[in-house]
């Protein structure tokens, strides 16, 4: 990269990305803003507007020009759509790993070379190797660590990114934006699903797809109570079963083990321990790999490396064994628990990311082969 070249950076009004500017601004490259709208909705829970002003603050501070693109329509065709489906069918989906791969390194990527770059950046705690096949690194900050939610991106669109905030703490960042006096530096972090923000997600959710009732029950079939819809629960899950402790078994809380979609039934278990929350294996969907096919997929044996299941999952030891149909068998060294299909398993080898699939099904531990918490 020369000293002057033009970078389009992904200004949210949030600190990471206005730091992700000043660092290149500071860096000798010439600097542009590109807000993007991608969800409106006129309630009290949208944030656009908020988002947008405090873009704006930040440019101006910076001195650099903020240009502003609607990719709603292309979120909602290639992003929300597939979320909607997924739900429906029971699973559990990420729309962020989505939305990274088509809107921010897809529309984004193009409108940004419309505007004359060849480059783009974001705030994302990631770090990129791109001295020779694109590598996508583990950012420095574990606790901020993003490449789960980037390993769908296409290599060629890492290949024109940027992330400097990879090598900084969370600390150092927002430190380095009081330094210079950005607006945002005390901004708290966004949550949540990014077209949810902080409404209640059953209440979103029942605007799409309304109420599903059906039953929960146990282990053995006995009915413990009833459920809003398979689509607001997740595997795991404790909160909001509308079952106490009390209601039979061992007094120990309850936590969703598995849905049933066809029976439109929600299975619960009591304590973290219980065999059906833990799985050895899982099957996984067609892969993503960021670069080329990991040379131990052809073994016998198969390729040994580390996957991670959820964004603050520690990535476990695993072997990993082409299928049928291209999709992939994972065996854990050791049992993992509340697997959940919909949700992406991730392959690390070390810090590199090296792509990932959609989990179809997971395979429980045996009856009675229960886990200590």
């Amino acid at each position: 990269m020369a000293r002057g070249e033009l970078i389009i950076v992904g200004i949210s009004g949030g600190v990471d990305s206005a730091v992700a500017a000043l660092c290149l601004q500071q860096a000798g490259f010439t600097v542009q803003g590109l807000h993007m709208t991608n969800w409106e909705d006129a309630d009290a829970y949208c944030t656009a507007a908020d988002d947008l002003q405090a873009a704006r603050r930040v440019c101006d501070e910076l001195g650099i020009p903020l240009h502003q693109a609607n990719f709603s329509t292309a979120y909602r065709e290639q992003v929300f759509a597939g979320f909607l489906a997924e739900c429906r069918a029971g699973r559990t989906p990420n729309p962020d790993v989505l939305c990274n791969r088509h809107i921010k390194f897809g529309t984004f990527l193009g409108h940004a070379r419309r505007l004359g770059a060849r480059r783009i950046a974001t705030g994302h705690y990631a770090r990129l190797d791109a001295g020779g096949p694109v590598r996508l690194l583990k950012a420095v900050d574990a606790a901020k660590d993003q490449t789960y939610f980037l390993h769908a991106v296409a290599g060629e669109a890492l290949r024109q990114a940027i992330f400097p905030l990879g090598g900084f703490t969370k600390q150092e960042v927002r430190a380095m934006a009081a330094a210079a006096g950005l607006p945002n530096h005390a901004r708290p972090d966004s949550t949540g699903i990014c077209f949810i923000g902080e409404r209640p997600f059953r209440e979103f959710l029942g605007q799409y797809l309304g109420a599903q009732p059906g039953p929960i029950v146990d282990a053995s079939g006995r009915r413990i109570g009833w459920h809003q819809g398979l689509a607001y629960y997740t595997l795991g899950q404790r909160a909001g079963l509308g079952i106490g402790g009390g209601t039979g078994g061992t007094g120990a809380p309850w936590y969703v083990a598995a849905k049933r979609a066809a029976e439109r039934t929600l299975v619960a278990v009591q304590g973290r321990g219980h065999p059906l929350l833990w799985s050895d294996a899982l099957q996984a969907g067609p892969p993503h790999w960021i670069d080329e096919v990991p040379a131990g997929l052809a073994s016998p044996g198969g390729w040994r490396c580390q996957v991670r299941l959820r964004h603050r999952h520690t990535p476990a030891p695993a072997t990993v064994l082409a299928a049928a149909a291209g999709t992939l068998l994972v065996r854990f060294e050791q049992p993992q628990w509340a697997v959940t299909p919909g949700q992406y398993a991730v392959f690390y080898d070390a810090d590199t990311c090296l792509g990932g699939a959609v989990i179809d099904a997971a395979g429980a531990l045996p009856a009675g082969e229960a886990r200590v918490a």
